[in-house]
């Protein structure tokens, strides 16, 4: 009887092997869908490792080493090669400095005093073991701000000799939700080990190798002339999927390529001040701007040239009419006195930040990365501030209470979705006593009601609320409280205070917090008192910098060196300058000494350096952070010059891949741009051997002892 059964199976089974759709052909499609799934999540999950190096905090910079690490600072001590560096660790979490110097606590809750150790991570997790050293000696000019400079996680590579104009990227979107994508990133940051970092210590030499040739390549990009690497997405999944990032997301391996030039070519832009007028067209030519600017009347297409009539808006009425009107409704603005240093949520036109640089306000435009008509590439054009960032679930990369004002006229931004996480951020950025203005002219009434519920909840005084009659815009002007006395008034504590260890100062890949830090109390913590009026701000220095003297002599070194050496001795014609960024900003004498130019300049803070972004910012200047080892957030051909003050020598054996920060340089230079590059003559003179293969002409070096300056223009060249 079990014989038959078997036998009655067997010949079961064997008819469904004959059907035309048997088992065979379904287990090979399951083994054909597994294969597709792995295939898929391979590619999903590999945008994830690109954090795995990025820093989750700054503890580790100038702090004393710990129990935990001295058997590693033993092992790395027969290389004699810290004399003047100190190894250091990550396990400090209640120790740290303040501008110049000084030891305080950061951690508490009423000390919130301005750290030196640079805040752009998260504070409340545990700190991976990190042993670090400083190996390059300090200029004797310049290094006694930056004694503390530190060597990040990332992997050290070996230099390349030839480029590839197709380099991986991310792909897919599966960075994009940043608050999952950072918890994971401080546990993998967890295991990195003593003998690892030993391991890549151990590793040392010349930033470039001076033996490398270089073969350069067009970037084979999806956005070709505008690439923009670390916003743009074009990786394998991401042709399929939309066409920039969510968030801040780069390729996986350091970019080799070169941007191209607009198809039609590129023509010398138009100088400033003529250029707030009109722009060379084909310098900014897009598809999509076409199609924009014949369904408005605020810009105009005259042939070769894009004009903007003055004054002329986006919405109805005179520009200048919209600021009196503003500052009737709140008379304390004072356009250029009292306000001077403003951000403008989203970036559809500039006649705002036009009109007010005619009042002396410095503003910064923040181009979305929604914006696929790139008109923030339209305002860099113009000779305008402008940034590129997206506006989703991390924080801006700006210090917490900086802006005196914050303007979003219908930028279609829904503040109070996803629990006022986008409100809560223009809180942290906002100065206490500082203004957030908010203009639209078709508000809805369930969007009204939230946005009212949710500003009366984080304690913003509403000041004024009008209908401008010649724009039809309806203005609401709000004022951020200046003491945390009112918070503890609120009958719903919701959204909470933030925690006692969460840094609002944090900003380099930190998720946005749905919390309300506390407003600085203390006369030492920056932000606590509104600056002097515009430009005595320039020259002030506050009371919670314990740096001053040495502030006070980079102001006085940079205004001797600017006068003397780069407004005349270096052959730079500064009538055709506008965009200028200070690559390694300090306390921001270098962009102090131009405010008398027709420039503005971005003053970068690196990520590894110490954190003096909020003193340049008292001073009324503009700056953001940054890291090096990737690429700017910006447009190519954004800058007309580029300062690089012992950027590389700094960067030492930190980037995977050194010579890509000279490729961005020249994606960042539009042609006929200049870079001025001030470091150690070993790293001078490969770098200038780089720059000469991409056909820059070097019109200045100079060398003296150790130390050396060069001097490079960009040209028309393209592989």
């Amino acid at each position: 009887m079990m014989e038959k059964k078997r036998e009655m199976g067997i010949a079961h089974f064997a008819r469904r092997i004959k059907q035309p759709r048997g088992i065979w052909v379904k287990m090979a499609f399951v083994v054909l869908l597994g294969l597709c799934f792995v295939f898929f999540w391979s590619f999903l999950s590999s945008s994830a490792s690109t954090f795995n190096v990025q820093r989750e905090s700054f503890d580790d910079i100038a702090e004393p080493v710990s129990a935990r690490t001295k058997s590693a600072h033993q092992v790395s001590e027969s290389s004699k090669l810290h004399e003047r560096g100190k190894v250091e660790s990550g396990l400090k979490s209640k120790e740290g400095k303040k501008v110049g110097g000084s030891v305080h606590k950061h951690e508490t809750k009423k000390k919130k005093e301005h750290a030196v150790s640079h805040p752009h991570k998260k504070k409340d997790v545990p700190k991976p073991v990190v042993v670090e050293e400083v190996v390059v000696k300090e200029d004797q000019e310049h290094g006694e701000a930056e004694s503390d400079d530190s060597e990040s996680n990332k992997e050290d590579g070996e230099e390349v000799t030839e480029s590839d104009g197709t380099e991986g990227e991310s792909d897919g979107n599966a960075d994009d939700s940043s608050a999952s994508v950072d918890e994971e990133v401080e546990e993998k940051n967890e295991e990195v080990t003593v003998d690892e970092i030993s391991k890549k210590r151990k590793r040392k030499g010349p930033v470039f190798d001076p033996k490398a040739e270089y073969i350069w390549r067009l970037c084979n990009t999806r956005s070709k002339h505008n690439y923009m690497p670390c916003i743009d997405n074009d990786g394998l999944i991401g042709r399929l999927q939309s066409y920039r990032h969510r968030e801040r997301s780069c390729p996986k391996k350091p970019v080799m390529c070169l941007v191209p030039l607009p198809h039609d070519g590129y023509d010398p832009p138009v100088s400033w001040p003529e250029s707030k007028s009109k722009i060379v067209y084909k310098n900014v030519a897009h598809p999509k701007l076409a199609a924009y600017i014949k369904k408005h009347n605020w810009v105009n297409d005259s042939g070769e040239y894009l004009t903007f009539p003055q004054n002329q808006t986006a919405f109805n009425g005179n520009v200048l009419q919209y600021l009196e009107f503003i500052q009737e409704m709140v008379p304390d603005i004072e356009w250029g006195k009292n306000v001077r240093i403003v951000l403008d949520i989203g970036c559809s036109e500039s006649s705002f930040v036009a009109a007010l640089l005619d009042k002396d306000v410095l503003t910064v435009s923040l181009g979305l990365k929604d914006d696929l008509v790139d008109l923030a590439q339209v305002a860099l054009e113009r000779g305008f501030p402008t940034l590129v960032s997206s506006l989703a679930s991390r924080r801006l990369p700006f210090p917490s209470g900086v802006f005196d004002t914050i303007h979003c006229a219908a930028c279609g931004i829904h503040w109070h979705s996803h629990g006022g996480k986008l409100l809560l951020e223009m809180n942290r950025i906002l100065r206490p006593n500082g203004y957030f203005i908010l203009s639209s002219n078709n508000d809805k009434i369930e969007d009204d009601e939230a946005m009212t519920a949710l500003t009366a909840s984080i304690c913003w005084n509403i000041l004024a609320h009008k209908t401008e009659e010649a724009s039809e815009m309806g203005v609401r002007i709000y004022q951020k409280p200046e003491s945390n006395d009112i918070y503890e008034l609120r009958r719903k504590k919701n959204p909470p205070l933030c925690k006692d260890n969460e840094n609002p100062d944090a900003a380099w890949y930190v998720p946005m917090k749905t919390c309300i830090h506390d407003i600085p109390s203390a006369i030492e913590q920056h932000g606590a008192e509104w600056p002097e009026e515009w430009p005595k701000r320039l020259e002030t220095y506050p009371e919670w910098l314990t740096s001053k003297e040495k502030a006070i002599e980079d102001a006085n070194r940079w205004n001797a060196m600017v006068n003397k050496s780069y407004l005349t001795g270096l052959g730079i014609d500064w009538l055709h300058i506008r965009n200028v960024m200070d690559m390694t900003a300090i306390y921001g004498g270098f962009a102090a000494s131009l405010v008398k130019q027709n420039v503005w300049v971005m003053n970068v803070v690196p990520v590894h350096s110490p954190d003096t972004l909020p003193f340049i910012y008292e001073r009324g200047l503009l700056g953001i952070y940054h890291d090096w080892c990737e690429s700017f957030g910006t447009y190519p051909r954004s800058y007309d010059l580029l300062h690089a003050d012992h950027l590389f020598s700094r960067l030492k054996n930190r980037c995977k891949q050194p010579t890509s920060i000279v490729v961005e340089m020249d994606r960042l230079t539009r042609p006929g741009g200049w870079v001025v590059v001030r470091d150690k003559v070993e790293i001078l003179e490969p770098l200038e051997e780089i720059l000469r293969s991409l056909h820059w002409e070097i019109r200045m070096t100079y060398a003296q002892d150790k130390e050396g300056m060069l001097c490079a223009q960009k040209t028309l060249w393209r592989p």
